[in-house]
């Protein structure tokens, strides 16, 4: 006897989405801290009254780089108080770059801020900042007008400024203003290794990024030491000199070692043959014009100059990356 039986097919379901991540929030500032330990809340206070008076959603990320004076202490407090506050800890002191790097990768805002967490930058000035990034500017560089820092600082400062302007052609009254307010794709793009965070906005115009300057008000030191130093200062215009390569000959270093290495093989070779001519019409012997070894010299120092520019090219070549020729603003499909 046969049974009927009823196979009855369930409705498959669905399987249900994942709660909304929360959403991530329109700016972020990211601050490197390094002995900075009595400035930690006040700069921490300024900047959510700021921010709050803005009616933006904001986080704020501290990266301590290497501090020994109990910043990451004060850092660890705020973050236990307010989720909106992300800390990044460094096991040792690695410098500024390496410190707005790993704030960068952990930002999530669409505009970025980055400040100094020193309290010399006052976070009432956040709101002219974002209403430039509104106009449309993708960089909104601070200038501390009047600068309050002793003489020792503010005259190598300005010569610094003067000679960054004048060889890259980016003006700004304050180059190395570490209050700055930045589009989301600006930071994307940037490539930010030793100290060259104070060239940010020269690599920028270089990408073809809008760039503008502010002024902002600029207090006295309140605590701590200022990293400041002639070490520093030099290390500036070695990393100018890094820069002014980078926007300039990176896609083509033969076209500056090349011309350097002709000029110099020429030089060589006229003074060699000067000599040697000379040797047979005027019967003078090689060995009294010391200056033959000059040639040679030159003439090796050229064919080095130009095979290290074929060796660049090579290099170049075997680490070509199509996205670092161009940068895209809008795309209509």
């Amino acid at each position: 006897m046969l049974r009927e039986t009823s196979i009855v097919i369930a409705p498959q379901v669905q399987p249900s989405a994942p709660a909304s991540a929360e959403a991530p929030p329109a700016i972020s500032l990211v601050i490197p801290v390094y002995n900075e330990c009595e400035s930690v809340r006040p700069l921490y206070e300024g900047i959510v009254a700021s921010m709050e008076s803005t009616g933006e959603t904001f986080e704020i990320v501290y990266v301590d780089d290497g501090s020994t004076d109990g910043s990451f202490e004060a850092l660890k407090a705020l973050h236990a108080a307010d989720p909106r506050v992300h800390v990044i800890r460094f096991r040792r002191n690695f410098g500024k770059s390496p410190a707005l790097l790993a704030g960068f990768s952990h930002s999530r805002g669409d505009i970025i801020f980055t400040m100094d967490a020193d309290l010399q930058d006052d976070p009432a000035e956040i709101p002219q900042f974002l209403e430039q990034i509104r106009v449309g500017y993708d960089l909104v560089s601070g200038w501390k007008f009047p600068r309050l820092d002793p003489i020792s600082k503010t005259f190598p400062s300005k010569i610094f400024n003067t000679i960054v302007s004048s060889t890259t052609g980016v003006h700004l009254h304050d180059m190395n203003c570490g209050f700055k307010a930045y589009r989301r794709e600006l930071i994307d793009e940037l490539k930010l290794y030793g100290e060259l965070h104070r060239f940010i906005p020269v690599m920028a115009k270089w990408r073809g990024f809008s760039i503008t300057e502010v002024k902002v008000k600029h207090h006295p030191r309140q605590f701590g030491k200022s990293k400041f130093g002639a070490k520093r200062f030099l290390r500036g215009f070695l990393d100018l000199v890094t820069v002014l390569f980078l926007t300039s000959y990176i896609r083509t270093p033969l076209r500056l070692f090349g011309p350097v290495g002709i000029v110099s093989f020429l030089l060589g070779f006229g003074i060699d043959a000067w000599v040697v001519a000379n040797r047979f019409v005027a019967n003078d012997p090689i060995r009294n014009h010391p200056i033959v070894f000059l040639g040679i010299l030159l003439m090796i120092v050229g064919v080095q100059f130009i095979l290290s520019g074929l060796q660049s090219e090579m290099i170049r070549h075997f680490n070509f990356n199509q996205r670092d020729e161009f940068s895209v603003k809008q795309v209509l499909d």
